[in-house]
């Protein structure tokens, strides 16, 4: 979405201090809005590092972009209902024998709710972030979020829980490029971050991973257990169903004439269930916790792309909604790695349909 000449319009910025929200603030100041820039505290661990999302160094150099474009800049605090939404979410999911999305809910509750309020607040119009997705408004005056313009930077994924009044307030700017031609906007603009490299991992997780993240603050999802086969044979003992996720081969230490593979985790018994490679596949996923870009689930089911993860394929399927926010996904083949906990997401091609969380297979 475009200025149209609107020059009025305040937008908010949720900045980082990476280039992506700091170009998304240049592209808008450059289409004439006025512009403010927000960033948020986040939670991290008493005594460890910062979260990665507002660093020191991240806070300072969003003031340095923010004074390079003579915007205001703001810095509000955060920490404890990101402690409560997103963190103990995390936690909570792998007590639960999941693999969870903290990320999904993070913009779900924290930046598109909470920060969206935030901007409105403000006296903002909009609120802007550097993802990598597309807002793009029909003749109709309805609303839809599309795939960002650069497939290997494409963000759409995590944000299936926009609804049509978030998206009336949503502006993605970056969205429109391709990540090499944000960082050239950065480098024309002499922008201080314009080389600075992206985030990989969780936020809250400071220099370490998430399986000593889980030792510190959950111990008790992480008890060792037996490893099984279907048959219920016994083949070895895992460290923590916690560590492990439905398709993994490496890591689990096991003899065996042929490689085996995570098929499902038994929280009840804390047994890790394996096998061969032609036991992995699932043809159906049910979700819960559906929500459709448009309000409003389809009237039938109808021929969407299913996306199982971030980073995975898409699978022609077939999507049947179900009552109580749930549906039922019937993938054209069998999809090897569909984890309970993660986010499953409906595509009609650009188009993102809507999405849900995966709660169980067959």
């Amino acid at each position: 979405m475009t200025n149209n000449g609107l020059s009025n319009k305040r937008v908010v910025v949720a900045m980082s201090g990476g280039v992506d929200s700091s170009v998304a603030a240049a592209l808008l100041k450059d289409q004439g809005y006025e512009v403010v820039g927000l960033m948020l505290r986040l939670w991290a661990e008493p005594g460890g590092a910062a979260n990665r999302c507002c660093t020191p160094d991240a806070v300072n150099d969003a003031r340095r972009v923010a004074a390079a474009l003579d915007i205001p800049f703001y810095v509000r605090d955060y920490k404890d209902v990101f402690k409560s939404t997103v963190v103990d979410f995390f936690i909570d999911g792998y007590a639960r024998g999941v693999t969870p999305n903290p990320c999904v809910v993070c913009n779900r509750d924290i930046r598109f709710d909470r920060l969206l309020k935030e901007a409105l607040s403000l006296g903002g119009d909009f609120l802007a972030t550097g993802h990598y997705a597309r807002v793009h408004r029909t003749d109709e005056g309805r609303f839809q979020l599309l795939k960002g313009i650069d497939p290997a930077k494409d963000q759409s994924y995590m944000l299936y829980t926009m609804s049509q009044a978030r998206l009336a307030r949503v502006l993605l700017p970056v969205g429109e490029y391709d990540k090499s031609h944000i960082r050239q906007i950065a480098a024309d603009k002499n922008l201080p971050v314009f080389n600075r490299p992206d985030s990989q991992d969780l936020c809250f997780l400071g220099a370490g991973d998430y399986r000593a993240f889980l030792h510190r603050h959950a111990p008790e999802v992480v008890q060792p257990g037996q490893i099984v086969d279907s048959a219920g044979t016994v083949l070895g003992e895992h460290a923590g169903l916690a560590f492990y996720t439905i398709g993994q081969r490496k890591g689990l230490g096991l003899s065996s004439p042929q490689p085996m593979y995570v098929l499902h985790k038994n929280t009840t018994s804390n047994t890790l269930v394996v096998g061969a490679k032609e036991e992995l596949g699932q043809t159906t996923l049910l979700a819960h916790q559906v929500s459709y870009v448009s309000d409003q689930p389809p009237a039938e089911p109808i021929r969407v792309q299913g996306k199982i993860r971030y980073k995975s394929r898409e699978m022609g399927s077939v999507l049947t909604p179900l009552p109580d926010q749930r549906a039922e996904l019937v993938f054209d083949e069998p999809m090897r790695d569909v984890t309970p906990g993660q986010a499953v997401v409906f595509y009609q091609g650009e188009v993102v349909i809507g999405g849900g969380t995966i709660e169980k297979t067959g």
